[in-house]
């Protein structure tokens, strides 16, 4: 006997096993391209991810299991072409920890000259809290406003405390990826939340925000991503003997001040940090004041803005005088004639 909903055509729906071989196929594409960007095994699964195929109920029509496959389809088709290239970056400005980073940096080098092309640069130090795709300036507007809008929900999970994040011991992702690790403790769930809720403010404004992978903070100082030269002489892994030394040592304490909104691809400011649309001050202001080149961005922005709204303003006043049938280019032609006829008459 043959059950309800056997006769679905196989061309107009997609097989479970070819779906799941499709999403698995993706997220290996994903990888491959996140691994070159400024954050490593940032994580993104809840809603990036793509959903399994609900469970047919036998008795639904044809004509309903064909709608969700082609729903899916489509939800497949946006993940597909999903790439980010904006971040929220808490930029790390302790200069302790910095220090030690280089310190760590350099015993790495001076065991294999090699890896000073995988090290990150001065100024770039960071924890990433989300990634992003902003296609346009309307979507770096958008993710701005975004980034605003968060800041009373951070302030409502810190309760007025100040975030404290400790760095001890050094670690990596697959041997590709060498981070100073955050240390256990309170602060973790508090940054967890916040990451959270960013990816809950940027999605609920219709960003595409977030990764694959379970959020992981840490402070990133190498990659071997960042060079294919090494690949090519045979440097495949970060050997854990060249950095065995730092396994157990305390890099010092970031206070979090400030939470700023990044571009992956776009020049970096001369102090190597990545260029910054926009800031949100987090926590004691006295220690997280913006510096004379963030006020400068900032005003930059705000004068950017206002030009584009002028120059939209006066685009749509001149294409509305026009228009046919516009009074005024009725009265323009009266007058026009009435001066020729004028000209005629003194003739």
């Amino acid at each position: 006997m043959e059950l309800p909903g056997a006769g679905v055509n196989s061309n107009e729906c997609e097989s479970v096993s070819s779906k799941e071989k499709m999403s698995e196929e993706f997220e290996a594409n994903t990888m491959d391209f996140l691994v070159d960007l400024p954050f490593a095994t940032v994580d993104i699964k809840e809603d990036s991810e793509i959903t399994d195929v609900p469970k047919v109920n036998l008795e639904r029509s044809k004509k309903n299991e064909c709608n969700n496959k082609e729903q899916i389809k489509k939800r497949k088709k946006k993940r597909k072409d999903y790439q980010p290239n904006y971040f929220l970056s808490i930029p790390i400005t302790n200069k302790e920890i910095t220090k030690g980073i280089k310190i760590l940096q350099n015993a790495i080098i001076q065991q294999d000259e090699q890896l000073a092309r995988a090290m990150s640069s001065d100024g770039s130090f960071h924890i990433t809290l989300l990634v992003m795709q902003l296609l346009n300036e309307d979507d770096v507007n958008i993710g701005i406003d975004a980034l605003l809008e968060l800041k009373p929900f951070v302030e409502e999970i810190l309760q007025g405390k100040p975030l404290t994040l400790p760095f001890e011991g050094v670690d990596t992702f697959g041997n590709q990826v060498g981070f100073v690790k955050l240390a256990e403790g309170d602060h973790i769930n508090s940054l967890l939340e916040i990451a959270d809720a960013a990816k809950r403010t940027f999605q609920e404004k219709g960003i595409l925000a977030g990764e694959s992978r379970t959020f992981k903070p840490h402070l990133t100082f190498m990659k071997l991503s960042k060079s294919p030269w090494l690949w090519k002489k045979g440097v495949k892994k970060i050997d854990p003997k060249l950095y065995e030394k730092f396994i157990g040592h305390r890099f010092g304490e970031e206070v979090v001040h400030r939470i700023d909104l990044c571009s992956m691809l776009k020049k970096k400011q001369s102090n190597g940090y990545y260029h910054c649309e926009s800031s949100i001050v987090i926590g004691d202001k006295n220690g997280g004041e913006p510096d004379d080149a963030e006020l400068v961005r900032l005003s930059k922005r705000l004068v950017e803005n206002a030009v584009l709204k002028a120059v939209q303003q006066y685009l749509e006043e001149t294409q509305s005088k026009n228009k046919p049938g516009d009074g005024s280019s009725v009265k323009t032609e009266e007058a026009d004639r009435n001066g020729t006829e004028s000209d005629n008459n003194r003739k």
